[in-house]
């Protein structure tokens, strides 16, 4: 019998729908079960591309005993973090707080006024490695509620209590300036991996924000160390085995300090900020490597993410089925054995393709399977055949049982693919990304934008089939789809894309901004929680803070707008704050701020659409590397003809009939030129 799961739209909570677990969503409904049956509330948090979210599921989720013991004690709620992220970071908050480690599945137990007294992430079905079964907790926690009433209360209470004076002040702080990011650059150095690139052990995660940091402060200073980090460390990625060497695209970290064996799941989010770090390298250095890793990272959001109604679906999963066993495990689509590269390709290209991709008749995996990388010694041979070899194992992978894709659309991640994309379009001249880019902006405005009249117009969080999700949209939402809105306005020269960033941003400061010019994850009108979540530090994807910072600043330097700009720059003094002491955990932060200092540049490209020269021009002005510059692209607009919709391209006329760019920053603008080759000059380009 489905539970009260099976009329939701998450694909995680219906994955729950036929447990035996009486699950709950999370609703008021569900609290006043819990005090008007006296129990406390089970909060169980996870996404559905999670490894043990998966594991713990079976195990006891699916278990019949353990189920009725938790519909017998508890009332118990199902959470998806990736459809309710300001519900998952107040708790997170709190087990780190408590256990100094945090991690899904997440598992919580609450009072029935939502106060959290004992926390836990994975359990499992039997005492192990030093953690008490899931059973033992359940039964542990039951007898603290019934024999000691009064302590679990004030335990509660103390932990609320804590919480709400964890409350950040950076209200006072300034604008990071030049020796702030020096700092955070020497900070960064010290945890560098030389040998292996990366930051820090295992396991190890790709660091997109701050690789981008990295090419951002090069681009700005010329420190040859910056650029060494982060084109050593995009090497090292996109020839380990947490890059699909033969499909594209990036799974979630690496278990091992040497980028070897991934977790495999991929993820929306990772993808998109790696194909634009990816993107952003080659037009840094022209690396051949960056060029085809960020192509082929375009391609597979396209290929495996693409939903029918045109935005991008979140994740694949780690697990698929073995089809020698049957069974569900872990990276079974994507590992190989010495003989099945055989079966697919005959002894010669099986025995090349062993060599090529590290494939050994040891492992580098589980059971005697290998992840495919391209080690730095592997043999060497033509391209044409390589290129047969990856196609024909392709082929052959896809008759494999696929991972499963959850397909619900996130606003922010589809904001980081449309920026990803767009960019990459244009880049390498692919119009059929900027195609798709702008069909997944197209969604997020006719599904996720909401602007009723009689309500305050918001926007929403998910949806999935074309159909809106009920959560609102948290600050991560609206300042990176306001960043991916910026970025195609750039690359299509059509302004209503600025204008609708522009509407979005608007919201930020009516509605998530502080009195001392902080920022909080949530909307003043939001679900109150036992605490407002208000982090600026970065995750696996920039964090609402920075990532409103920054589109606040290029909507201010597209539009002179003083209000964006005063915002952004007060959001920005949690950089001064954490940049030099936590680098690696604001690096969307550090790359804004480095964008604040060089300007940023303000480029107005002016010209007839169907010129050459107009495109060669906006060309030009998109591969600047100069951090954070805006570009906006349109027909020549004398000082008579008013505003049009890029408030840059006013008065902006053309140069002895030529199409013309003009560069501004800091309120003085550089000579206009007709010329590429000067433009990418005052633009500070690396010409591919």
């Amino acid at each position: 019998m489905p539970n009260r799961l099976a009329n939701e739209t998450s694909p995680y909570l219906l994955q729950h729908a036929d447990n035996p677990v009486d699950w709950w969503p999370w609703s008021p409904e569900a609290f006043a079960e819990a005090r008007e049956r006296g129990v406390p509330v089970l909060l169980s948090v996870g996404y559905s591309s999670c490894h043990w979210c998966h594991v713990m599921a079976h195990e006891s989720f699916e278990d019949e005993p353990a189920a009725a013991y938790m519909n017998e004690h508890f009332v118990n709620i199902k959470v998806d973090r990736e459809e309710r992220p300001d519900v998952d970071a107040v708790y997170m908050e709190a087990v780190q707080a408590a256990t100094g480690q945090g991690g899904w599945p997440m598992t919580v137990f609450l009072t029935a006024d939502a106060e959290p007294f004992y926390f836990g992430t994975y359990f499992p079905p039997e005492p192990r490695h030093g953690m008490p079964s899931f059973m033992q907790v359940l039964e542990g926690v039951r007898a603290a509620w019934v024999g000691r009433p009064e302590e679990v209360a004030e335990v509660a209470q103390k932990i609320v209590r804590d919480l709400a004076g964890r409350q950040l002040d950076y209200g006072k702080a300034g604008t990071p300036g030049p020796e702030e990011l020096a700092q955070a650059l020497l900070g960064l150095t010290r945890e560098y991996d030389a040998v292996r690139g990366g930051f820090g052990g295992a396991p190890k995660f790709p660091p997109s924000m701050v690789l981008e940091f990295l090419l951002r402060h090069h681009a700005r200073t010329g420190s040859e160390g910056a650029l060494q980090m982060a084109a050593d460390t995009c090497e090292a990625m996109a020839r380990g085995g947490i890059y699909d060497q033969l499909g594209g695209g990036f799974a979630r970290y690496s278990v091992d300090r040497e980028w070897v064996v991934p977790h495999f799941e991929k993820m929306l989010y990772d993808n998109a900020l790696l194909c634009r770090v990816y993107a952003h390298l080659w037009r840094s250095t022209g690396s051949e490597l960056a060029r085809r890793v960020a192509l082929e990272t375009a391609d597979f959001m396209v290929r495996e993410l693409r939903t029918a109604q045109g935005g991008f679906a979140s994740a694949l999963d780690a697990d698929s089925e073995d089809p020698l066993t049957g069974e569900h495990v872990e990276g079974a689509y994507y590992a190989w054995t010495p003989a099945q590269l055989r079966e697919v390709l005959g002894e010669d290209d099986g025995a090349l393709a062993a060599g090529y991709f590290g494939v050994t008749e040891e492992g580098t995996f589980e059971h005697g399977t290998s992840v495919l990388q391209l080690p730095q010694d592997g043999p060497a041979v033509d391209a044409e055949r390589i290129a047969g070899i990856r196609a024909r194992l392709l082929a052959a992978r896809a008759e494999r049982p696929a991972p499963g894709r959850d397909d619900k659309v996130v606003a922010a991640w589809n904001g980081l693919a449309i920026a990803a994309l767009a960019e990459c379009g244009a880049y390498f001249e692919r119009p059929d990304l900027v195609e798709r880019a702008t069909e997944a902006a197209d969604l997020l405005v006719r599904v996720h934008f909401d602007a009723a009249a009689g309500r305050a117009p918001r926007l929403s969080r998910t949806s999935k089939d074309g159909q809106v999700g009920a959560n609102a949209g948290v600050l991560e939402d609206y300042g990176d789809v306001a960043e991916g809105f910026l970025a195609l306005a750039a690359v299509t020269g059509e302004g209503v894309w600025l204008e609708f960033a522009g509407f979005l941003l608007d919201l930020v400061l009516d509605r998530f901004t502080a009195e001392d010019g902080s920022l909080y994850d949530t909307a003043h009108d939001a679900e109150k929680l036992i605490r407002r979540p208000q982090d600026p530090t970065d995750t696996a994807a920039p964090s609402g803070w920075t990532a409103a910072a920054g589109a606040l600043l290029s909507y201010a330097a597209h539009t002179g707008s003083e209000a964006h700009r005063t915002a952004a720059e007060r959001a920005l003094g949690v950089v001064q704050a954490l940049g030099p002491r936590v680098p690696r955990f604001i690096g969307h932060g550090l790359s804004v701020a480095e964008a604040l200092l060089d300007g940023p540049r303000e480029v107005a490209v002016v010209g007839h659409p169907e010129d050459p020269a107009r495109a060669a021009l906006h060309r030009a002005a998109l591969l600047g590397t100069a951090p954070g510059a805006v570009v906006a692209v349109g027909l020549p607009q004398p000082a008579e003809g008013g505003e049009g919709e890029f408030p840059l391209l006013a008065e902006r006329t053309l140069v002895r009939d030529l199409p013309t760019a003009y560069v501004c920053r800091h309120f003085v603008c550089a000579r206009p030129t007709t010329d590429p080759v000067e433009l990418a000059e005052q633009l500070g380009a690396v010409r591919p």
